[in-house]
Parts: structure tokens; sequence; C-alpha cells
């Protein structure tokens, strides 16, 4: 089985294991308006690279990874058309319904729905008994919808959210985490080593030297990312972490006592 990872520039990037059903007669979009960015047998390895490529974009992110989807749950047969979602059973036995396709999503002509701890509660609060079917019940693919984009849905992550060592820091990928995704998406892990980023900090650093005696602060902004980026492969080169080097920097410094000296602290 291959697995398909697609980018629709300034909409989404999603897996599919058919291109054609999935994005040009399901979501509409023509070849030329998607690209594929990944394909692999690996489900977890496709299903991480997925929320990867979300984050970097800066896509909402989905709650409940690819290799954990019910994509083919048999308990509810969900009926979509263009204004709603109607759920097989009526509204006392749909909680545990819900509850029991947890990852289960579908599209709608305004945008996705997803199935979670969050996205139940919301249904729940907002189904309608069908008017022509009191055995089924219904909700409005537009609310639902918009409600994912509004109401930060998608923020109670798990720890299958991200890929393997990548963290959360306010809802967001950590941007050390970014920096090596970038690193490594380009073969500087497997091409780059310790003494060419050691000389590119050289580099950087006297960038920032000149900017600094230029006062040029968009100059002096760029210069210290650009440093940060490089320790940050630097250290990830050195088989270490840039967040490991930064906290035992603050563990011999937190304690340090000391003064001003003309614009220089020095330590007792």
């Amino acid at each position: 089985m291959t697995y398909y990872l697609y980018h629709i520039p300034g909409k989404k990037v999603g897996v599919t294991r058919d291109l054609e059903e999935r994005v040009v007669k399901q979501q509409g979009y023509d070849h030329h308006e998607f690209d594929v960015l990944l394909e692999s047998d690996d489900i977890e390895f496709i299903s991480n690279m997925e929320i990867a490529y979300q984050l970097k974009h800066g896509y909402r992110v989905d709650e409940i990874p690819y290799s954990k989807l019910k994509f083919n749950n048999k308990e509810m047969n969900i009926n979509i058309t263009e204004q709603t979602t109607t759920f097989p059973c009526p509204i006392n036995k749909l909680k545990g319904q819900l509850m029991d396709n947890k990852g289960m999503s579908w599209e709608t002509e305004h945008g996705s729905c997803l199935i979670t701890d969050k996205s139940i509660e919301w249904i729940m609060n907002n189904v309608l008994t069908s008017k022509y079917n009191k055995e089924r019940c219904y909700v409005y693919n537009k609310a639902f919808a918009r409600w994912f984009d509004n109401n930060n849905a998608h923020e109670t992550r798990t720890g299958g959210l991200f890929p393997i060592g990548m963290k959360e820091q306010n809802g967001k990928a950590n941007r050390f985490d970014l920096i090596r995704l970038w690193a490594e998406e380009r073969g500087l892990y497997n091409q780059g080593d310790p003494k060419t980023q050691t000389l590119k900090l050289m580099e950087e650093a006297g960038e920032i030297c000149r900017a600094v005696l230029k006062k040029d602060e968009p100059e002096i902004i760029d210069g210290i990312g650009d440093c940060v980026v490089v320790l940050t492969n630097l250290a990830h080169l050195c088989n270490t972490s840039i967040e490991e080097c930064i906290d035992a920097a603050y563990n011999e410094i937190k304690d340090r006592k000391g003064k001003m000296d003309n614009g220089t602290f020095k330590k007792d």
C-alpha cells in the first residue's frame, strides 16, 4: 500500500492512498493545483511527515494522526450533503456512536470535520433530530467546520500528534524542532559536518558585528536569527541539542554573582 503526502498551496497538507479519488474527485482540484511531497508504504512515517509539513506551512494540524484514523469503520455510515452531516441513529444513542468512531473524518464544502473528544461535545450541543426520520439526527456542516477554525478545536493534542522528538509550546511546534526539520529536509545532517557549521557561525557573527556598528536593526535581528539556526544545527551535528546546551549554560550562570564593569558583567 502506497501513501501519498500532498500539498494544496495555501490550503492544506494531507495524506491519501488515492490521489485521483481523494484530491481530484472529492475535493475538486486539478492535478496542476497540488504537489506530491512524499510517497511511502510506511504509514507511521507518512503520518508523522504530514504533521511536520502542516506545522511547517502554518496549516491547521490534524488532532488525530493519519495512522490512527478509522477509514474503514463500518459501524456509522454518515450521510453528507451540501448543508448537513446526518448520523444513522437517534440523539439519545449518538454520543456512544461518536465515542466508538473517534478519529473518523470527512470532507464538506466548508472544510474538514473530525470526531474527537472536543468535537463530540460540540456535536451533542448542536445536533438536531431529522424532520423525516426520528431515528436519525444531523448537524450543519458550515457551523461545524467554522467551530474547528475558530475555537481551538485542534489544541487538545496528545503524544502522537507531533513527529518523534517534536514538542509543543503554546500550541505551536518548538522553533528548534522546525529548524531541525528544515535542515534534515535539505540534507544538512547527512552531508554537513561540525567544521563547516563552525565556519558558518563565524561568518554570521561577523554580520552581526557589522550590523551593530551600523545600528542596522533589521540586519541585527537577521544576524542573531541566523546564528541561532547555525548553532541549532551545529549542536545536532555534535550529537547534542541546542536545548541541552542552553540548559547547561543556564545552570552554570543562574547562581553566579558579580557586577557590571564598563558595560561587561564580571563574575566574582
